[in-house]
This record gives C-alpha cells, sequence and structure tokens, in this order.
C-alpha cells in the first residue's frame, strides 16, 4: 500500500514540477511580447497623431 501512494505521489510531483516550468516559460514568453508590442505602439504613436 505504502509503495503505491509512494508512485503516486512522485508522478504527481514531477507532473506538477512540469506544468509549473512551462507556465513561467509561457509567461514569461508573454510578458516579452506585450513590452515589445507596447513599445512599438508607443513608437508609432506620433505617426498616427500627424
Amino acid at each position: 500500500m505504502n509503495e503505491k501512494i509512494y508512485k503516486v505521489m512522485s508522478g504527481t510531483g514531477a507532473s506538477s514540477l512540469v506544468m509549473g516550468i512551462v507556465v513561467l516559460v509561457t509567461g514569461v514568453t508573454v510578458g516579452v511580447m506585450m513590452i515589445v508590442n507596447g513599445a512599438r505602439l508607443l513608437k508609432k504613436k506620433t505617426e498616427i497623431l500627424l
């Protein structure tokens, strides 16, 4: 019984770690994309207003 619980906990821990890494990478990527797009919008603002 204890061995089965240990295996389940190991699998759950590993999957949680993988999901955490995926969420972290996705968050960083989206954040960088938002910063770049925001900078481009600010740069183009002067062209639109003229």
